[in-house]
């Protein structure tokens, strides 16, 4: 048997059906940020233990948990509340949990979006760290998200998981995505100002869908026309008009998401924002400052 993390923060519509998908295990712990909804009285329906830490980011988050939140089970699998876990996936992990060779394993998720499965722009399979030996697996911050780091060799499931992506609504997609973009801005402008290399040979003979998944990301950061390119990208060299009018929409998000990306760039580099040096009693900009002191 293994363990489960649900991940929440104000998601009293997905807890619900999120918690009673996990049943399947006789050990769930709830980690929520803080959460200002519902969700804590709801989760308290249920057999499970929770956990309150304020949210400080994705990689820290999962790092805290990792290491303060205790399991009866070595093997943890995450889940974040939009997502599910189903029979044959768990199935299928009672049985990879059994390996003495691999420390972990890749899911794929199948983005649900408008009620369909996204499959093609997303660049299904797309896989996700998720079911690992809790002391053998950590997790550091990029952009918005996180990047897992293995002590050990890894392996891949065949089965999947479904990603209610947008099951809050669209409002709630585009105030998430507006966060991220700001998180994905200073990545960018990180990555460029220290001058580091794309990984061309896991670009083009990465080992691993996540490895070449990773090295086209650090290749996007640097592409003029961001926006254009990953509608184009998505929409016809993926084939996302084959998932349709669903297609489309996700198509046409995802470009507006690189957009809002670009304008927060833009914004860091050229807009004065004032901050105050507490040493000079000065407010500073970058483009000049006037001091306050008398």
């Amino acid at each position: 048997m293994f363990s489960i993390y649900i991940l929440t923060y104000n998601e009293e519509i997905d807890i619900a059906a999120c918690i009673e998908s996990a049943l399947m295990s006789d050990d769930i712990a709830i980690v929520d940020s803080c959460s200002t909804d519902r969700t804590i009285e709801i989760a308290r329906r249920y057999p499970v233990r929770i956990v309150e830490h304020p949210f400080e980011s994705h990689g820290r988050q999962r790092t805290w948990m990792l290491k303060y939140v205790p399991v009866k089970y070595e093997w943890v699998y995450i889940l974040e509340a939009d997502e599910r876990m189903t029979p044959a996936l768990f199935q299928e992990c009672l049985q990879a949990i059994q390996s003495k060779h691999y420390i972990g394993y890749y899911v794929a998720e199948r983005v649900i979006f408008m009620n369909r499965w996204i499959r093609y722009s997303t660049q299904y399979p797309r896989y996700q760290m998720r079911l690992f030996r809790k002391d053998k697996v950590w997790f550091t911050d990029y952009g918005h998200t996180e990047r897992e780091v293995c002590d050990g060799p890894t392996g891949f499931l065949r089965e999947s998981y479904p990603h209610y992506t947008c099951s809050k609504g669209l409002s709630r997609w585009i105030e998430k995505h507006n966060r991220y973009s700001t998180d994905e801005a200073i990545e960018t402008l990180r990555q460029l100002e220290k001058g580091e290399k794309i990984s061309w040979r896991d670009l083009l003979f990465g080992e691993s869908e996540v490895a070449r998944r990773r090295a086209l990301k650090d290749l996007s950061l640097r592409l003029p026309c961001r926006p254009l390119l990953r509608f184009f990208y998505m929409y016809f060299l993926l084939g996302g008009f084959l998932d349709g009018q669903a297609g489309f929409a996700w198509c046409t998000l995802q470009a507006f998401y690189e957009y809002l990306i670009l304008l927060k760039i833009w914004e860091m580099k050229y807009n004065p924002v004032p901050t105050l040096d507490p040493t000079t009693l000065t407010v500073k900009s970058k483009t000049d400052s006037t001091s306050i002191s008398g």
